[in-house]
């Protein structure tokens, strides 16, 4: 009987060890790091396309355009932790017309584009466009969701 004992002991101590390895083992496959960009879905039940405006530390403001997002789906804008506590989006709903738009004035073109800097829009040949304000609290990442008008949210104008 002690025989058996002993090596019911050590059957436990090893189960022990072993769970402790397969718990050890996932804390060190899910420690990879949380991604922190900035991201935008689009609710709607249309194609939208959208254009971001940031304060780049680095270089200044920067418009970046256009994302073509397909209703009920989610896309990246920004990859990378959040560098500016402000956003800036405008959006345009290509299904059904009207737009996500606000009072702060950025430069866009209709092609894909990165502009750095934001005056004289037109004089350097872009249009001015009204962007909406995010305030992502100073958050590492942050998620904007576009929705129809009636459901709450941001809206078109």
């Amino acid at each position: 009987m002690p025989e058996r004992l002993r090596a019911l002991k050590k059957n436990r101590a090893s189960a022990r060890v072993s769970a402790g390895a397969v718990v050890l083992a996932l804390a060190i496959f899910s420690a990879s790091p949380a991604a922190a960009d900035l991201k935008l879905c689009n609710t709607t039940a249309s194609r939208i396309g959208v254009s971001i405006g940031y304060q780049d530390p680095a270089s200044g403001w920067t418009t970046e355009g256009w994302w073509n997002i397909a209703a009920r789906t989610c896309e990246t804008l920004f990859k990378g932790t959040l560098g500016s506590r402000f956003f800036y989006v405008h959006a345009v709903d290509y299904d059904r017309g009207g737009e996500w738009a606000g009072k702060s004035v950025m430069c866009t073109t209709d092609k894909t584009f990165t502009i750095r800097g934001n005056q004289d829009c037109q004089r350097r040949g872009f249009k001015n466009t009204g962007f909406f304000e995010v305030d992502t609290q100073d958050s590492k990442d942050w998620t904007i969701h576009l929705t129809d008008p009636g459901e709450g949210g941001t809206k078109p104008r």
